[in-house]
């Protein structure tokens, strides 16, 4: 039975991000709306929503490659944090958390990765 996405650490803390960054996004310019706020909210979002789609393949390497487009998400995020705070949006502390926070989820997503690159090779 296929563990439901939600479930998922990975998942868990990329939930927790996306709030993380509707909330910080609210304090920046209303000029930023359609630009960094959007490009933030869209891939965070994207983040999870990769992971769930992601449970709901069957081949293991169709899994993967989704939880690759996760993978690149979160690097884009983490670029746009710096434009952030290269622009005062955020400050050193609160660039410094959400930052380390979406290191951590790349790092879960990394060996989720691996678990299941594993898997595959075992079929």
């Amino acid at each position: 039975m296929v563990k439901a996405f939600f479930k998922l650490n990975i998942w868990q803390k990329g939930y927790k991000l996306v709030l993380c960054i509707y909330q910080i996004t609210n304090n920046f310019p209303d000029t930023e709306k359609y630009a960094l706020i959007n490009q933030l909210k869209r891939a965070s979002n994207s983040v999870i929503a990769n992971i769930a789609e992601s449970q709901g393949r069957y081949f293991y390497k169709d899994k993967i490659r989704i939880l690759y487009q996760a993978r690149g998400e979160i690097f884009e995020i983490r670029s746009h944090l710096r434009v952030a705070k290269g622009l005062k949006y955020l400050n050193l502390e609160k660039f410094t958390r959400v930052d380390q926070d979406y290191e951590g989820l790349l790092i879960g997503l990394n060996k989720y990765i691996n678990y299941l690159s594993s898997q595959n090779n075992l079929n």
